[in-house]
């Protein structure tokens, strides 16, 4: 599995281009703090575009997870797979504070006090001189994705048996057609940014290389040994279609960006409160 051309993979391939036209962005308005800050921002086109990505790897994974309950029964795949679907589901609300700021609701004393934008969301809960995101989540973040990225694929190339283990229990390994785009990209990233939310450039990385490689692995087989969802020439069929959903998302991120665009609109008009 590991020795096709996994980089000619048309979700792979659009995923590291999603990831590196938004890393061309930051490139060409580094020297300009607004648009960087635009990009960048809570709201902007990174996090929205996070929040779509994370909210499809939870439903993508939820899918896969009813589909091997109805295969096999409960088991530890199914438990694993569930697991995860709940948790990237988790990632992509905090990402947005739970809609707070869409639906315009006023955090509670204990948001206020403890969190340090203020907002209702966990990964931002004040952890002794830092938030519980910078100071624990990051750093097992950063543990966690380098062995999933990099050590352990590489040392399956040579073990077999590492990936077998691996999805035994219900995961996958990335190929390193993907990972490798993927961990440059942030590292140069964090090379040539500086902005204070630099590192959401990092989070929009990995969460359109785990969209993309979700889909790849469970749903077509890419560098998977267990039967994929879809498989033959429809596989490749609806890749594509993928791809095409995976710009899609971005395009939108993009849009919802620009909502707030929408009631200064209205005030200019007339239209307003």
């Amino acid at each position: 599995m590991e020795n096709q051309k996994w980089y000619k993979h048309p979700v792979i391939v659009t995923a590291s281009v999603i990831n590196a036209f938004a890393l061309l962005l930051a490139l060409i308005w580094k020297d300009n703090p607004h648009e960087l800050s635009r990009l960048l921002v809570e709201d902007g086109i990174v996090e929205w575009t996070q929040f779509l990505a994370f909210a499809l790897t939870a439903g993508l994974l939820g899918y896969v997870t009813v589909d091997r309950y109805k295969r096999n029964g409960f088991g530890l795949e199914v438990l694993v797979l569930g697991g995860l679907s709940a948790l990237v589901a988790l990632a992509a609300l905090e990402e947005i504070s739970w809609f707070q700021r869409i639906l315009q609701i006023q955090s509670s004393e204990f948001f206020l006090q403890n969190n340090r934008q203020g907002e209702t969301n966990l990964h931002n809960l004040g952890f002794g001189k830092e938030s519980l995101h910078k100071a624990v989540l990051l750093k097992i973040i950063v543990i966690a994705g380098l062995t999933h990225n990099l050590i352990l694929p590489l040392l399956a190339r040579k073990r077999p048996a590492i990936r077998t283990f691996v999805e035994r229990f219900g995961l996958y390994l990335p190929p390193l057609a993907a990972s490798v785009p993927y961990l440059i990209l942030v590292i140069l990233s964090h090379i040539f940014i500086e902005h204070p939310r630099k590192g959401e450039l990092g989070e929009l990385f990995g969460a359109v290389h785990y969209m993309a490689t979700v889909f790849g692995a469970y749903f077509v087989g890419v560098a998977y040994n267990k039967p994929a969802l879809f498989e033959g020439v429809s596989a490749r069929r609806i890749s594509v279609l993928f791809a095409l959903l995976m710009l899609f998302l971005f395009m939108n991120g993009w849009m919802l960006s620009a909502g707030a665009g929408a009631s200064a609109m209205m005030n200019t008009v007339g239209l307003g409160d």
